[in-house]
């Protein structure tokens, strides 16, 4: 039986080599802001608003035009974090 995750951790990479992840409750949550307001203004210098949703009282903004890559990682809270 597939596992389902808890959470999607999105992460996205910057023109100039920064990366930030943001974390979306659901795959739908992120399919929805993906295409609302990153696809939608693809070519655009104006910033666009980013869901933090696990930090109270911060937020981020981009330039969408300057994202680069997108990899989306389901996180199944029953997985154990495994560090070398």
């Amino acid at each position: 039986m597939p596992r389902t995750p808890s959470e999607f951790a999105v992460h996205l990479l910057i023109e100039g080599g920064h990366r930030e992840e943001v974390r979306f409750p659901s795959i739908q949550e992120f399919q929805k802001w993906y295409s609302s307001e990153l696809v939608a203004k693809a070519d655009s210098n104006d910033f666009i608003s980013v869901p933090i949703k696990n930090i109270q009282g911060e937020y981020m903004v981009i330039r969408p035009s300057r994202v680069i890559a997108i990899r989306v990682e389901p996180v199944f809270s029953s997985s154990v974090d495994r560090f070398s």
